[in-house]
């Protein structure tokens, strides 16, 4: 590999303003992603793949340079996960819309929080602790080959991605749009008065998710399908839990009302043990931080330069201080009178507290297993239960009439906070291993992951009140008359909805959540003796698989199931590891251009729904027409996968 020169540029305006664009493209599509399938995607690869491409043309680009937009672009893909609680407000209608300052100041706080909170982690965590962080190494290698391999390479490489992307967003327009093919297919089965439902959808978009994440998170997520749809339903509705309406309503409500709660407690045993084991390592990184700040900084190498800590502690002391600023606001709006400030002081504190301990047990894991099998659904699910088991402790009934939407709020709002910081710094630390791997400077790192938040923070209120306003949410439409069809699910922050819900007003079906808990312990042992064999299982996708839509889990674990396949190929065929590993490349570039042309296509045709001020203004061909889409829609989406499986299955040629 050609070394660029030590002074080589690194921290460059241009960089930083490509680094913007990019955060905002990638950002637009996984707010969408995430609110309709309540999976995110990460954004460092494609993001170094754009990077070498345009920067390569403007000339005179680095490995280091690139890295750092690479850095400043993955933001994107982690400030997202604030989706997985925040859109709570609205639902409990709390909210009418995503009000800019607070939304912005949420994420802006939360998302530097979890910067700060990963540079004591660095050094322990990425330096010391031998993890091997699976996608920061990937990126690195990534950048690496666009460094050396000549001017052609990154420019061929970016073909498979944006052509992938051409045809997922085609496809996207043509379902979503359109109409003129359906986005899936399913069926409910009954067996006396037992209810099974079989499904799967047609979203390229997911396909490259499961792809990404790995045949052991898809194999985890058929688990919790199996769990939910083979077992838990069919026992339900045999029981007589099924309401009088149609058998598919029926099993849906089933599912939606009861059993997505024992994945809730299989993701909270999941996020516990987590915690648990992990309090050495912690212990140990905030030692190795502070005896880093006594030895001063003259005499450090470039390559281990941090921000200084006692800057990071004051930047801590302040956003602190403003975090509680927002809670103050917050509250204003309940009736609390003395217990304002406690109130306050106590939110703080937690956000604070809580989110250190989450953000180091996702850092960890992430080094571990890679940042799509961090617990970061474990951890929303986590606090909301913490916080509305604690909150009305503090105030009993003095928030007035509204006390109860009041205590949901802000403990989906703490929700949101704890999240926000512990995905950041989950996302951190993989891209300062991504640095290490490649001789980057760390301080350098960090000040554009600051940009990237700062950045992120700034956009992702508009964009989610665009695509609040042109789809509404699932019991939550911003208009009358709006298609409930079309509205986006956000099914994660509906989970943490019920739960909070449940245990304020004492409705929460407690019974399932205690079966997940058992369940989940049962899966921890598992996953922990599969670990010993380097087999992946994590718990926490069980869960994951239970409360999430069924035709999402089943069309994520195809895009996993082509991988498999395609590795097991290419290892019996003929050819050299280098071979192989460009083929694994284009795999995973073709599957990011899935996600992202879907995504952005989904956001487009949001804007225009805004714009025109109607819902599904593209839509060409009624109801009548739905059995010949479906049926199109199968045969399209089975021609894709299949050539998507020969594609990634195929070694380039020498």
């Amino acid at each position: 590999m050609k070394t660029p020169p030590a002074h080589a540029a690194e921290l460059t305006l241009r960089g930083l303003l490509l680094g913007a664009v990019i955060t905002v493209v990638f950002m637009t599509a996984n707010l969408y992603m995430g609110l309709k399938t309540g999976v995110t995607f990460s954004t460092s690869i494609p993001a170094a793949m754009l990077s070498m491409g345009v920067l390569r043309l403007v000339g005179n680009a680095n490995i280091f340079e690139n890295n750092i937009v690479q850095t400043q672009a993955s933001a994107a893909g982690t400030l997202c996960n604030v989706i997985l609680v925040l859109p709570g407000l609205v639902l409990i209608g709390h909210w009418s819309d995503f009000p800019y300052w607070q939304t912005t100041g949420l994420c802006l706080i939360g998302g530097l929080l979890g910067i700060a909170y990963s540079i004591p982690l660095r050094r322990a965590l990425v330096m010391g602790a031998g993890l091997p962080y699976p996608e920061g190494t990937a990126a690195a290698e990534v950048l690496r080959a666009g460094d050396s391999s000549g001017d052609a390479a990154p420019r061929g490489g970016l073909r498979p991605l944006l052509g992938a992307a051409a045809l997922a967003g085609l496809v996207g327009l043509s379902t979503t749009g359109f109409r003129v093919l359906a986005d899936g297919m399913h069926a409910t089965v009954a067996v006396g008065s037992a209810l099974f439902r079989f499904g799967t959808g047609f979203s390229l978009a997911l396909v490259g998710v499961g792809y990404l994440v790995g045949l052991g998170a898809c194999l985890a997520l058929l688990t919790g399908v199996a769990i939910a749809w083979g077992v838990a339903v069919p026992v339900l509705t045999a029981l007589g839990s099924a309401s009088g309406e149609g058998a598919d309503a029926a099993a849906r409500a089933v599912w939606s009302d009861q059993v997505r709660l024992i994945g809730a407690g299989i993701i909270a045993v999941g996020a516990l043990w987590t915690v648990a084991s992990l309090a050495r390592q912690i212990a140990g990184s905030m030692k190795a931080a502070f005896a880093s700040a006594r030895t001063g900084g003259a005499e450090i190498p470039r390559q281990e330069r941090d921000l200084p800590i006692t800057w990071v502690a004051g930047a801590t002391l302040g956003l602190a201080a403003l975090l509680a600023g927002l809670f103050w606001i917050f509250a204003s709006g309940a009736d609390l009178g003395a217990l304002h400030i406690a109130v306050v002081a106590v939110a703080t504190v937690f956000a604070v507290l809580f989110g250190f301990l989450m953000a180091a047990a996702c850092g960890y894991l992430a080094g571990l297993l890679g940042s799509s099998s961090s617990p970061i659904s474990g951890i929303g699910i986590l606090t909301t239960l913490v916080s509305a088991l604690l909150i009305p402790l503090l105030i009993g009934r003095s928030a007035g009439p509204e006390g109860d939407r009041f205590v949901i709020g802000l403990a989906l709002l703490l929700a949101a906070v704890v999240v926000t910081t512990a995905s950041i710094a989950n996302d951190n630390l993989q891209d300062l291993k991504t640095g290490q791997l490649v001789d980057a400077t760390p301080w350098r790192q960090q000040v554009a992951l600051m940009a990237g938040v700062t950045v992120g923070a700034l956009v992702i209120a508009p964009l989610l009140s665009l695509l609040y306003q042109a789809y509404g949410f699932a019991q939550a439409l911003p208009r009358p008359g709006m298609e409930p069809g079309n509205a986006l699910p956000a099914p994660q922050a509906a989970l943490m909805t019920q739960i909070a819900s449940g245990i304020v007003h004492g409705e929460l079906p407690w019974t399932m959540v205690l079966v997940g808990a058992a369940l989940g312990v049962v899966f921890v042992v598992i996953e922990t003796l599969l670990r010993r064999r380097e087999l992946s299982f994590p718990a926490l996708t069980v869960g994951i698989g239970i409360y999430l839509p069924l035709e999402v889990v089943v069309t994520i674990a195809v895009g996993g199931v082509i991988g498999w396949l395609a590795r097991r190929r290419l290892r019996a065929g003929p050819g050299s590891d280098e071979a192989e590993t460009l083929a694994r490349r284009r795999g995973v570039l073709i599957a990011s251009g899935f996600l992202v042309g879907e995504s952005i296509v989904g956001v487009l045709l949001a804007a225009a729904d805004t714009l025109s001020g109607r819902s599904s203004s593209l839509v060409l061909v009624g109801p009548d027409f739905a059995p010949v889409a479906t049926g199109l829609g199968a045969v399209v989406f089975a021609a894709i996968v299949l050539g998507f499986q020969h594609l990634v299955s195929r070694a380039p040629p020498a």
